[in-house]
């Protein structure tokens, strides 16, 4: 009989499978990225391999020496261990972070863009006391432009009222003021020496969203030729809340992590990073093998870094607050050796 191993559920909760078991886990994930995602299965080898990741009953588990990837945070410096900028120290001098991220805590561009001297003068001090890159980010969460936040009718209220036509006037004129906020905010940072833009879970909002975030980066590369700018994706697939917006002839709605990377890159973007749901219901094991199999192709195909987005929900992590790092250390690792990423 064989002897069960300790591992994940995706909300984090330990569990025992046998190797079987785990095997198994690791096929219908692939299984179910295939189906869902319909792209090619992961390869009998590959399969291998993330078996022996998670059958293994190490507490951690790590890449091979010389096999490291560069560390993007999204959200660092929120004030928990003093000052933004005293966080920022910590997470490069501390957590090895190889870049940082100073964020309002709304981290949203348009409650941003009302703080704004706020916000260039904490960047000019962290410049000239952080080495690794510092930049800004935000989402750009289209949800602000409507009641009773912004001046838009809320399309989430129009559409079950049936008023299509209305709930996507809404959206295509979220869009504009949304890309203009963004662009405002990014531009100012950029002036008080920010190193990147990041423009986190983007598309959170639907297709509209992700189109305000590809015009602001359009926006945002024709200013600064050299500046990073990196977007974070809020899902695996672009939902069609408005439905028949595109961008460069391509529609939005529907698009998976391949579809999105080429947009990105098209726009102006320096690092793509996708984000892949975690099914709380099944084993870390099954999500990083769905994981990795949806993201296989974007990541051969990609013209631009690829930064998988990993932790609390995405990339095989489990959802909790603090990922335990048995379970964080064999997503990053399986991602990393089969992937071969740019970083996480």
């Amino acid at each position: 009989m064989e002897s069960s191993i300790p591992t994940r559920m995706g909300d984090g909760a330990l569990v025992r499978l046998t190797p079987a078991e785990i095997e198994t886990a690791i096929r219908d994930g692939v299984a179910a990225a295939v189906k869902r995602a319909r792209v090619k299965p992961l390869t009998e080898d590959e399969i291998a391999h993330l078996l022996d990741i998670f059958s293994s009953r190490s507490r951690f588990s790590a890449v091979d020496i010389g096999d490291e990837v560069t560390l993007s945070y999204d959200g660092c410096g929120s004030q928990d261990m003093g000052t933004r900028v005293n966080d920022l120290q910590y997470y490069e001098q501390y957590l090895c972070a190889d870049s940082v991220e100073l964020y309002h805590h709304d981290y949203s561009y348009k409650p941003a863009k009302a703080v704004l001297g706020l916000e260039q003068t904490t960047m000019r001090q962290a410049q000239f006391l952080i080495t690794a890159p510092c930049g800004y980010g935000a989402m750009p969460d289209l949800g602000l432009y409507t009641v009773p936040d912004g001046p838009l009718a809320n399309w989430s209220q129009l559409l079950p009222m049936g008023k299509i036509g209305e709930a996507r006037a809404a959206q295509e004129e979220a869009v504009e003021l949304a890309a203009a906020d963004i662009f405002l905010v990014a531009a100012s940072m950029a002036d008080a020496g920010a190193d990147f833009i990041d423009l986190d879970t983007a598309g959170a909002a639907g297709d509209a969203d992700f189109l305000a975030a590809l015009k602001a980066i359009e926006r945002i590369r024709a200013r600064f030729p050299d500046l990073g700018i990196q977007i974070g994706m809020a899902s695996e697939f672009v939902l069609g809340m408005h439905g028949e917006l595109e961008y460069d002839g391509v529609r939005l709605a529907g698009l998976w992590p391949r579809e999105q990377m080429m947009l990105a890159a098209k726009a102006g973007v320096t690092i793509f990073g996708p984000a892949i749901n975690v099914n709380t219901g099944k084993p870390v094991a099954w999500n990083v093998a769905r994981t990795i199999a949806i993201v296989k192709q974007c990541c051969e195909e990609s013209t631009v870094p690829v930064h998988l987005n990993g932790g609390m929900g995405v990339g095989g992590v489990p959802m909790h607050i603090l990922p335990p790092g048995d379970a964080t250390s064999r997503a990053s690792r399986a991602a990393v050796d089969i992937l071969r990423l740019d970083g996480l």
